[in-house]
């Protein structure tokens, strides 16, 4: 491979609108998981164990770059990291199953004060960390990818979002206090993956969708957290890509001030509409994962092809992979990415 051919060398020139011999074709971590129990098998290591202990971590977050699957490397494989370590009570699931919160940190945003900061130097940050630093020693020429919960997303983890999404609109005041403190510890936490090894960050905010927070409610308190993510971490790393997820037609004003250098977006989302709407974002998306994981090859491809042709500039899954999807589907990804650069 030449040294200016390597994947993270093809995905930061696309974040920067450079002309590439070929779509990246990626797959971050978090809420974007890449992990399958068939990908745990090429490496013999496996959830739950993978979550905890940074070695295990790093050897299977890269499985599926070690497979030709995906040219990035990314950990964690959850969203869940954060607001642990702020106080909420996560179970780590199982094998086919990602860790959840069991039990909410504060019972209203008001509480937001009764909150731990997060932590760099014990529990899975700290794992997380020295996993990137692993995968970085190991894996260099990969595009390696740190995630972080979206600001949004990270409160509902740590209130109960029926909670949360009443007092964004009726406790305005503390909503905003909760706000300011989650998002200063993303960037802690950002900051540090950086440093670590993450030469890319992905933030994914299923939570902030314009479909339940609406343009007011977005434009309040999800854009500003996404952007001072972007403004804190950009200068630092080779890009910075936000995944919103949901039907984006109510927002596409507030996402045209979206700071980050790629916007990623699910399957219900048309490309063609999105950059019509927003015009000059770098584009990822958006294969269906109810698809990959149906594993009818022909759907796949076509879909493959079709995001590429609606304007994907980076072909990813849509939202994180079924644990149960077969590699052969997943292969089809990366194999749509090199049939366009061998078309041109």
């Amino acid at each position: 491979m030449n040294q200016q051919d390597t994947p993270a060398n093809l995905l930061a020139g696309t974040l920067h609108r450079e002309k590439s011999y070929r779509p990246p074709c990626i797959c971050p971590g978090g809420m974007m998981n890449m992990l399958t129990v068939e990908a745990m098998d090429l490496c013999h290591t496996y959830w739950p164990e993978a979550h905890s202990d940074p070695v295990l971590m790093a050897r299977l977050a890269a499985a599926p770059f070690a497979a030709g699957l995906f040219d990035n490397i990314g950990v964690p494989f959850c969203m869940t990291v954060e607001a642990e370590a702020m106080g909420s009570a996560v179970d780590l699931g199982d094998r086919q199953t990602e860790p959840r919160v069991t039990a909410y940190a504060i019972a209203s945003v008001e509480q937001w004060d009764k909150l731990s900061p997060v932590s760099l130097d014990r529990g899975r940050a700290k794992v997380v960390l020295d996993a990137l630093a692993r995968i970085r020693a190991q894996y260099p020429q990969a595009a390696i990818i740190g995630n972080l919960t979206g600001p949004i997303s990270l409160a509902s983890s740590l209130v109960d979002a029926n909670a949360l999404y009443k007092e964004l609109r009726k406790k305005p005041q503390a909503a905003h206090a909760l706000m300011d403190f989650v998002t200063d510890n993303l960037i802690t936490f950002g900051r540090a993956q950086i440093q670590a090894g993450a030469e890319f960050i992905v933030i994914s905010d299923p939570s902030g969708t314009g479909e339940i927070l609406g343009p007011r409610l977005f434009e309040e308190y999800a854009l500003p957290g996404l952007n001072r993510l972007c403004q804190a971490l950009r200068p630092l790393c080779s890009g910075v890509i936000v995944h919103i997820c949901g039907q984006l037609r109510t927002v596409y004003p507030q996402l045209a001030q979206l700071e980050s250098d790629a916007i990623s977006v699910d399957a219900a989302v048309s490309l063609e509409k999105l950059r019509e709407n927003v015009p000059g974002k770098v584009v990822m998306g958006n294969v269906s994962t109810f698809a990959l994981a149906a594993g009818k090859s022909d759907t796949i491809r076509s879909l493959c092809r079709g995001c590429l042709r609606s304007g994907a500039d980076i072909l990813a899954p849509a939202c994180g992979l079924g644990t149960t999807t077969a590699l052969s589907s997943i292969r089809i990804l990366m194999e749509t990415v090199k049939e366009a650069a061998d078309a041109d």
